[in-house]
């Protein structure tokens, strides 16, 4: 079924994408994907191509905010299997952008949106705690007023682009309240008192930097609070559903990468004189997947018109991030097992695709809170 979601625009822009990756990221990928984090020069070209293009045009930007231009994203860099690499600048995009554009200052906007969207500067958000993941409001670290600054003590884990990045937008406790004691701090890069830990060794998604950050004392300008103190809860959640959409979207398209890979795989792939492709139960599991990818595909890509319309909901949100990286689970495990031992072999790009998506369960929120999130909508009380 042909999809409607993009105009000439977009398909030019894909082209633009298809290109840049062929030229500035696939010929790098096997380095970056073993030092474990990608230069910084990706983000300033991935600003060129106009990945950034949300900014303002005041602040250097295009002042374009349509998520059908991250959609484009995301397909190609799954299509050309390097998806943890684009993941920092796709970060910026999708999950950061919305931050900075809607709680900040006039003054925040002059002093932080033009290095975004040059890529100069590199944005990442720091919510995950040792001891706190999907459940915000176990939050420790904690930043208390003195003066003109607040005094960031505690720490971060999992946190993507923190290597790089020269921006944390920083969840903070403020107060005792579970919720209503949250605060959104952006703390720059060289604070004082800021550290970076270890840039961590995953399973999967080695070409995105993941950092333990520690704050020990640090004096972070009480101008760099984003929105209202205390306030930072409704903040997050209002902007969740972006983040869950992202990663549907990434999800859905790194299943219809496997497909494809997959096909041409069983198509070449001989037994018993024949091609594996041949075999009614290869064409009927390629069936069953291609089926559910194409019909969840149609569901993200709505989902993507209602966040253009501001009207996508935090349940329908949820459903794309449960359903389409529960799809990328099973299709995964599918088209490995339909590759046979060559599937398990890191030159295959389905194998590193079967050890990246393992995480699209876990972050952002993880499956069983994804189902809670449906279920209290569902009011069985």
């Amino acid at each position: 079924m042909d999809r409607d979601l993009f105009d000439s625009d977009h398909d030019a822009f894909r082209e633009s994408v298809r290109t840049f990756i062929a030229k500035e990221v696939s010929p790098h990928y096997e380095k970056w994907d073993k030092d474990g984090i990608v230069p910084r020069e990706l983000f300033t070209k991935s600003a060129e191509l106009g990945v950034f293009m949300a900014v303002p045009e005041e602040y250097g930007g295009a002042g374009v905010k349509d998520f059908r231009y991250n959609t484009v994203l995301a397909e190609e860099s799954a299509r050309a299997g390097v998806g943890p690499a684009m993941g920092g600048p796709g970060l910026v995009a999708d999950v950061c952008m919305p931050y900075l554009l809607d709680f900040t200052t006039d003054e925040q906007k002059e002093r932080w949106l033009p290095g975004v969207a040059s890529g100069e500067k590199v944005v990442a958000i720091a919510m995950t705690e040792p001891g706190a993941g999907s459940d915000l409001s176990g939050i420790r670290t904690r930043a208390v007023r003195d003066g003109d600054d607040y005094v960031v003590n505690g720490s971060k884990v999992f946190i993507t682009n923190g290597i790089n990045a020269d921006l944390v937008i920083t969840v903070v406790r403020t107060g005792d309240d579970p919720h209503r004691g949250l605060s959104l701090l952006v703390i720059e890069g060289d604070t004082e008192g800021f550290t970076r830990g270890r840039n961590l060794d995953k399973i999967g998604m080695h070409a995105q930097d993941t950092a333990e950050l520690s704050f020990d004392d640090a004096r972070v300008p009480a101008k760099n609070l984003l929105g209202q103190e205390n306030l930072g809860f409704f903040g997050l959640t209002a902007n969740l559903p972006q983040e869950r959409l992202s990663i549907a979207v990434g999800a859905i398209a790194m299943a219809q990468a496997a497909l494809d890979w997959t096909q041409e795989y069983v198509k070449d792939r001989k037994a018993f004189g024949r091609s594996i492709g041949s075999f009614q139960a290869t064409r009927h599991r390629l069936a069953d997947l291609v089926t559910e990818v194409e019909i969840t595909q149609t569901y993200v890509d709505k989902a993507v018109l209602e966040l253009n319309a501001e009207r996508l909901s935090a349940v329908d949100a949820a459903k794309a991030k449960l359903w389409t990286t529960e799809l990328l689970g099973r299709t995964l495990d599918a088209c490995v097992q339909l590759h046979g031992g060559y599937g398990y072999m890191q030159e295959y790009p389905v194998a590193r695709a079967w050890a990246d998506a393992r995480i699209s369960r876990i972050y952002g929120g993880t499956s069983e809170i994804m189902r809670e999130i449906i279920g209290r909508s569902l009011d069985l009380k």
